[in-house]
Formats: C-alpha cells, sequence, structure tokens
C-alpha cells in the first residue's frame, strides 16, 4: 500500500492537480469575501436581534408566561413531569418520522413544541436560542400563512399549508429542546439508526417484491419492469430525499468512531443506506447524494477529490448493468419521466407569469384548479416537479426569496463554525449536515421536495440540527438523565 501511494505520488499527473489544488486553496485563504463569508459579526446581529421590535414582543410575552406559571402554581403540578422533557419529545418526532404517519408526526411535534413553551414559562432566565436564519424561518412561515389564507381554493389549501408552517416553525422548538451535548448526540445517533431501519426495510421489500408499484416511476420500454423501493417513505424519490440526509450523518458517525465496534456499526449502518439509495433507482437523488459527498469531501480532504476519476471508473465495472443504464439516461427526452418533468416546468413556468407576485395557494387542489390551463400536451400533474418553482407557486416569489435567504444564512453560519471549532466530533457532524442539505437541494430541482410532508418535516428538522451541532460545544456535557 505504501509502495502504490509513492508511485501515485511520484506522478506527473498526481503533482500537477495538487499543485492546482493548493493554488486554489492558497487562493481561498487570502480571498477576502471567503475570509468576510467565514466570519459574520454573530455579536452584531445578536445585538441587533435583542433591540428588534420583535424580540421586545417576545420579552413581553415571555414575561407574561413566567408570570402565569407562577400564578397557577404549575411547579407543583408539572415539576418532574414527562411533558416537561422537551428534548425527549422533539427528539422522538425527528426521530421517528420517515415511520411514523403524517398525522401522528404532527401530534409528537406538537407536544414537544408545547413541552419547550412550559419550559419557557418556568424559567424566567431561559430565552430562545439566537441563530440568524431563525428571522428568514418566522419570515417564511408568516408569508406561507398569507399564502394559504389566500388561497384560490381555501379549502384544498387549508390542511397543507398549516402543516407546512407547523413544520417550519418547529426548527425553532428543536433548537430549543435540547439543552445538553448528551442529548444532542443521543439524538443523532438515533436519526442513523432510523435511516439504517428504515433503508433495511426498503432492501426488504426489494427481496420480497412487497410495496406498491407505479407505472408512473419507470418508463417500462427503456428500463423493463424495474422495481422501485419506497419504504415507508411511499415514493421512491422521497425516499432518496430522506437517504442524501442520512447517509452523510452516517458517515460523519464512521469518522468519527472511537472504537471497532462503533465504526463497524456506523459501517453496517452506511452500507445499508447506499444499498438502499441504489434500489430506489432515483435519478436525481443519486446526483444529490453525489453532490453531498462532494461537499462532504471537499471540506475534509479535497485532495481526495483527486481520486474521482479512478473511483468513476471502479464504479463502472462494479455496478449493475440497471444502474449504469439508469444513471446514463439523465437529460434523455425520450425517457418519458423525464420529459413529462419537461413538460411540467414550460407550462409551470407559463402560469407563472400570471401568478408570480403572490402564488396561487398551497397543495393539490390549488395547484390542480389552475394548472391545467396552462399545461403542455395535456400532461396531468399534482405539482410543478421542482421545489422552487412550487414554492413560488404556492406563496410568490416574496416565499422563494426569503427561502434563498434563509438558506444563505445557514450555509453561512455552518461555514464559519466549521471554520471556528476545533472539536474533531463537532467538525465532522457540520460538514454532514451542510452536505445533506446541499444534496437534498440539488435534487429538489428535479422534484418537489416537500410533496411528502414527513420529508418535508426532516428537511427543517435537519437545519435546526445544524444550528444545534454549530453549538455543541458551549452545550454542558450533561448526564444520563440529563
Amino acid at each position: 500500500m505504501e509502495q502504490m501511494r509513492t508511485i501515485i505520488q511520484s506522478s506527473m499527473l498526481y503533482r500537477v492537480l495538487a499543485a492546482i489544488c493548493l493554488w486554489f486553496s492558497g487562493q481561498w485563504h487570502r480571498s477576502g469575501m471567503i475570509q468576510w463569508f467565514i466570519h459574520p459579526p454573530l455579536a452584531l446581529e445578536q445585538a441587533e436581534s435583542k433591540s428588534s421590535i420583535f424580540y421586545r414582543l417576545w420579552d413581553k410575552i415571555h414575561r407574561f408566561l413566567n408570570w402565569l406559571w407562577r400564578m397557577l402554581c404549575l411547579e407543583k403540578l408539572l415539576s418532574g413531569s414527562i411533558f416537561m422533557k422537551s428534548w425527549l419529545w422533539c427528539g422522538a418526532a425527528v426521530v421517528l418520522a420517515p415511520i411514523l404517519p403524517t398525522m401522528a408526526v404532527l401530534g409528537l411535534a406538537m407536544v414537544g413544541s408545547f413541552s419547550v413553551l412550559l419550559n419557557l414559562m418556568r424559567d424566567a432566565q431561559r430565552d430562545l436560542f439566537y441563530v440568524p436564519m431563525n428571522r428568514y424561518i418566522w419570515m417564511y412561515a408568516a408569508i406561507y400563512l398569507v399564502g394559504t389564507f389566500f388561497s384560490v381554493n381555501l379549502k384544498g389549501s387549508l390542511l397543507g399549508g398549516m402543516l407546512t408552517v407547523a413544520f417550519v416553525l418547529f426548527t425553532i422548538m428543536l433548537e430549543n429542546s435540547i439543552t445538553t451535548r448528551r442529548q444532542l448526540d443521543v439524538l443523532i445517533a438515533m436519526m442513523v439508526l432510523a435511516g439504517t431501519v428504515v433503508a433495511l426495510y426498503g432492501i426488504l421489500q426489494y427481496l420480497f417484491g412487497w410495496g406498491y408499484q407505479s407505472t408512473a416511476w419507470v418508463d417500462t420500454e427503456m428500463f423493463g419492469d424495474s422495481f422501485r423501493v419506497p419504504s415507508t417513505l411511499e415514493n421512491p424519490n422521497m425516499l432518496g430525499q430522506y437517504l442524501i440526509l442520512a447517509i452523510p450523518l452516517g458517515g460523519a458517525g464512521l469518522l468519527s468512531a472511537k472504537d471497532w465496534g462503533q465504526r463497524v456499526w456506523y459501517f453496517i449502518c452506511c452500507g445499508i443506506m447506499c444499498v438502499c439509495m441504489l434500489l430506489t433507482l432515483s435519478r436525481g437523488a443519486w446526483l444529490g447524494l453525489l453532490f453531498a459527498g462532494f461537499v462532504f469531501v471537499l471540506f475534509l480532504q479535497p485532495r481526495l477529490l483527486l481520486l474521482t476519476p479512478i473511483a468513476l471508473v471502479a464504479l463502472y465495472f462494479v455496478m449493475p448493468d440497471t444502474i449504469i443504464n439508469r444513471f446514463a439516461s439523465i437529460g434523455d427526452l425520450g425517457d418519458s419521466s423525464t420529459s413529462y418533468r419537461v413538460f411540467i416546468w414550460m407550462g409551470t413556468l407559463a402560469m407563472l407569469k400570471d401568478y408570480w407576485l403572490c402564488g396561487i395557494g398551497p397543495g393539490d387542489a390549488a395547484f390542480n384548479l389552475v394548472y391545467p390551463k396552462y399545461s403542455y400536451s395535456g400532461i396531468v400533474a399534482p405539482h410543478s416537479h421542482n421545489l422552487y418553482l412550487q414554492i413560488v407557486c404556492d406563496a410568490g416569489i416574496a416565499a422563494l426569496v426569503i427561502f434563498v435567504l434563509l438558506l444563505y444564512r445557514f450555509f453561512r453560519d455552518m461555514c464559519a463554525s466549521f471554520c471556528r471549532e476545533k472539536d474533531w466530533f463537532t467538525r465532522l457532524h457540520i460538514v454532514a449536515v451542510g452536505a445533506g442539505i446541499a444534496g437534498f437541494l440539488v435534487q429538489a430541482m428535479t422534484d418537489y421536495s416537500f410533496y411528502n410532508y414527513r420529508v418535508m418535516f426532516l428537511f427543517w428538522a435537519y437545519l435546526g440540527m445544524g444550528a444545534l451541532i454549530s453549538r455543541r460545544m458551549s452545550l454542558p456535557e450533561g448526564g444520563k438523565t440529563a
């Protein structure tokens, strides 16, 4: 192995590529714009936040809630109650989201949010955790709420719109539910376990032919009767979206493992999730996962990217023909699913020329009421098959602008935390969450990722997890009963 490394490092190609990487690295570190991006003025932003009208309003509400707690003598009633353990309820909602029905997830999230509120009522000194992206979360939820009530089909939009608002705001509840490092570490481990269970069930579906299969999921003329696994998320593309988030977290666990038992466990978890990802036959999800892997390696060990051509050649020889043919068909308009999406995008863009300002309202009912007038080739669809187009459809251009600003703040804060943090475990998991979100957003270009409400819930939960992991080392350690 050492001899092979010596041969590779002495080759002219390696030297040229290494020199290019070193040059880019130097430009990166000397760039004033990059340094500005990774060193946001957090103290100034916190001061500005505390002087805002929203903070002052919350301060008055918090004082009232604290007074109400004392007046009602709730300490005697709720002291030691399981309803005060907000980390348990919010954590259960996140871990069980890919397994439970949507309304059960909503129930857990609401109990968790109520628990956070109770803890804020009890402790007059406890404040809402501040992170710059939270202001955009509040704004996005508000815009979506307005879009819901001004929908072209209020009855059809009401449930979906309210679920969206509730799941978006859960991000802030999750950020405030975790109070110790141990709670956070246990939650991360349980999220990896949940991803493994979901993936294992998907593999069993493939082996035994379980589960519903739709003829719309694959072009049978090009790929035959290929079996695509949906697992617990009812659709292979939605399963792929979830695995894009979960696999990097498993990879971070593998690289941060402290003993061989943990390494073997996380290796098995990652293997099961990657096999299930292949069995989804979701090309958009594969691209998203590849991009997530690129981001992961770019931050941790960019020189490994030099091995990318070798890895791609090796994959060509080890992957089944079904996988290779499916991947090679990306962008082929001869594939009915690809042409189907293109026609939907064209029809949606035509529709948004008239509805770009305020949108038409969330949900299938609103979309199906307006879209058929603009559809190309008579294509019928429940949504636009593109997250960004669908956000504009649901709540107008303002919602998309706020969503982009939110993502900008998220990635900026994650990059700043990565550069500031020294703890290896924390750095790895910061990169894992950031890479998963980045890959998710790539896949979102080819599908409406929030069509499955549980996947939407997990996306917002992962944003909250990113904020939590960024401040992991500032949390108290916590004991076994924390």
